[in-house]
């Protein structure tokens, strides 16, 4: 009997069997520079926000702050059907253009017009790549690694925020005098340098091959693999795509949005808006100035600032610790258990965090507060922030990854935008430990959804989970 040829043996079962290469995990970074911008665009403004010389009212000021989230909502649903189309290599690229753009706009800003254009455009970017890295890295990714490769993008962002952060810090100190005239302009600025070396790097990455086998550009995918480790002629890859299609276009699966794929585009949906809702960018978008009056010492604007940009730096620097070890376990703990681990101790140290500025004074109370305040970051890293981002890319069957993930991401960006913008009327009408505490009960709320809608999904192909979402619907 005659040896099984690749196709019979599932070409791309092979690919979800592998062992990561250091290809693999260049190729992942690589993925997820726009992971870094993220993090970087969205929270240098807070650093920035005092020094602006332009005059602004109140709705613009906000904007400038949370209206990067509002572009990135838009920018996830346009990439949607975009990368469907065109495929996530070239939609990746040009996302990083398009930051290397903003950014330098935003430093050259004569007026605020402008710097609100350049923001805009920001987060058009932000919202495109974080509607694609994640779906292209699962697209490749063996797997049993398939969490830790995507959990790159998670703490891809974490590190985006701390750079801005120590980068803002290093600047005002070097540069006190110049506050309000370069030092505003070259922290917003910086964003261009990786944004162009990611555009560069860029052009050289393989296209998905599950999303070339799909439209058929055998040729194509037959050498993407090769590059990722799967040797097979054209022949096998185009005999592998007919099998698959054969699959696909059974009279049951025809129907792209099946009841099963729906359900998964509202479980991770809600995911998403729990993340968000549950006030994880407060300290992180408002760290400076809620935190910079505690801290401060001096008398000037600046050294209030400074004190908030280092305080806020530490929290990012626990942010960026706790997302590795998030790295460590998802492959091995699982979706499930660590997302309802990181839910219960956001609102543990919420409630924390509340306690000190209630009950405390002086030095005992900065030191529960700061000790609430990085627990809480802790536990969202760990089992809440990379999660999401996974379940995003792996949830959905291939020919519609990118308009699902991308409408997923859409909802990420709208709840980021709605909870920013209504957090200064909060604060101001409720205090911020009652904001806390409100936190902590949508905290359990997202313990309870979780436990009753998340399936479990490590060390599943994602052609497995789409099934695994299908016999879910099913039974509802």
């Amino acid at each position: 009997m005659s040896a099984p040829t690749m196709s019979e043996r599932d070409i791309l079962g092979t690919l979800d069997s592998r062992t990561p290469t250091r290809f693999y995990w260049s190729l992942t970074l690589l993925a997820t520079i726009g992971g870094f911008l993220f993090g970087f665009d969205t929270a240098n403004i807070g650093s920035v926000l005092g020094f602006v010389p332009f005059h602004l009212n109140n709705f613009w000021t906000g904007y400038l702050v949370a209206g990067a989230s509002l572009g990135a909502a838009a920018g996830a649903l346009a990439a949607g059907p975009l990368t469907d189309r065109f495929g996530r290599k070239s939609l990746l690229v040009a996302d990083a253009a398009i930051y290397a753009g903003g950014a330098l706009l935003s430093a050259v800003a004569p007026n605020a017009a402008v710097l609100i254009i350049a923001r805009t455009l920001i987060g058009l970017a932000i919202g495109a790549d974080s509607a694609i890295a994640t779906s292209y890295i699962a697209e490749y990714a063996p797997a049993k690694r398939r969490g830790s490769l995507a959990m790159l993008q998670q703490w891809m962002i974490t590190v985006g925020i701390l750079v801005a952060y120590v980068a803002a810090w290093v600047i005002y100190k070097v540069a006190p005098d110049q506050a309000g005239t370069l030092d505003w302009r070259l922290i917003l600025g910086l964003g261009a340098v990786p944004a162009i070396i990611g555009f560069v790097l860029r052009t050289r990455m393989p296209e998905s091959p599950r999303w070339l086998i799909r439209q058929g550009r055998y040729e194509q995918a037959q050498l993407a693999l090769a590059k990722l480790g799967v040797d097979v002629s054209t022949e096998q890859v185009e005999q592998a795509g007919t099998e698959l299609a054969s699959t696909e276009d059974r009279p049951e699966q025809r129907r792209r949005w099946t009841p099963g794929v729906r359900r998964a585009l509202i479980v991770v949906c809600v995911f998403f808006t729990f993340q968000q809702i549950t006030g994880i960018n407060v300290p992180l978008y408002y760290g400076p100035k809620l935190l910079g009056p505690l801290f401060q010492n001096g008398d000037s604007k600046v050294a209030e600032v400074v004190a908030g940009v280092q305080v806020t730096a530490i929290m990012t620097l626990v942010n960026v610790i706790a997302t590795y070890f998030a790295f460590r376990w998802i492959d091995r703990a699982g979706r499930r258990p660590l997302a309802m681990g990181g839910f219960g101790g956001m609102a543990a140290f919420a409630l924390v965090a509340g306690a000190g500025l209630t009950w405390f004074t002086g030095n005992a109370r900065i030191t529960v507060v700061m000790v609430g305040l990085c627990l809480f970051i802790a536990s969202f890293a760990v089992g809440v922030g990379g999660t999401g981002w996974l379940i995003q890319g792996e949830g959905f069957p291939t020919e519609i990854r990118g308009q699902a993930a991308a409408f997923a991401a859409t909802v990420d960006w709208l709840a980021n935008f709605a909870i920013i913008e209504a957090f200064p009327a909060m604060e101001s009408g409720l205090g911020l430990a009652w904001v806390l505490a409100i936190f902590a009960a949508l905290a359990v709320l997202a313990i309870l959804f979780v436990s009753r809608f998340l399936p479990e999904t490590k060390h599943h192909s994602v052609e497995e989970i789409t099934r695994i979402f299908e016999r879910q619907a099913a039974r509802a």
